[in-house]
């Protein structure tokens, strides 16, 4: 099954990043129905069923329409700079392992070809936050991040400094939104059950990746 909804990669650019998705839809096959509906305008690289069915939908080589408005890391036209991957899931129920374990082999072959570090996998609610919640509370990434697919922070927490958790979400990648809704953007990847007003141990995680973000700068 291929898509009719890409076209080519703008301004040079190549992918950087990977965005991962869940498609909210009932079943993998109304998510692909969808995905190559060329009356919809949208599509990804890739859609993982929860079987672990990988379906090739658009070339990597080619600008999928899969991360709509938003930006990371300073830049817009997160399209043309990202390989996009759904996951057939309905936004409340977990991943199924075979899934994850199919996105696992899917992510590592990526990374190698386009040589992604793993701070370059992203969620979509990242990059568009307020206007995207996926792949969404229940997502793994730590698992991910064990197997160098992507990160985690460490533990710990530290001085609480609304200003200083501000431009270490901007370091490592977040837009440039409001307070409460940049902390609850973090947290819907990081820490999925948090409450209450920012703490400790959001400075301390944010401050972990904005630190690991800047390494990673410096050896390249």
């Amino acid at each position: 099954m291929r898509s009719p909804n890409f076209g080519p990669r703008r301004d040079g650019l190549r992918p950087e990043l990977v965005v991962l998705h869940y498609t909210a839809m009932p079943t993998a096959e109304s998510a692909l129905r969808a995905l190559c509906d060329p009356e919809r305008e949208v599509s990804a690289h890739y859609l993982i069923d929860a079987g672990g069915s990988v379906t090739a939908l658009v070339d990597e080589e080619m600008r999928a329409w899969h991360a709509g408005a938003g930006e990371w890391d300073g830049r817009g036209d997160v399209n043309s700079r990202s390989i996009g991957i759904e996951l057939a899931n309905d936004g409340a129920s977990p991943f199924a392992a075979a899934q994850m374990t199919a996105l696992e082999a899917l992510l590592g072959g990526i990374l190698d070809r386009w040589r992604i570090p793993p701070e370059g996998v992203i969620a979509h609610s990242d990059m568009a936050p307020g206007r995207k919640i996926d792949p969404g509370r229940r997502f793994d990434w730590r698992r991910l991040a064990l197997q160098g697919l992507s990160v985690w922070p460490a533990d710990g927490e530290t001085e609480v400094d609304g200003e200083t958790f501000r431009a270490d979400a901007r370091a490592f990648g977040y837009p440039d939104v409001d307070d409460d809704l940049l902390l609850r953007t973090v947290r819907l990847r990081f820490r999925p059950w948090a409450t209450g007003p920012l703490d400790g141990r959001d400075c301390a995680l944010i401050a972990d990746l904005a630190g690991r973000r800047g390494s990673s700068r410096s050896a390249t």
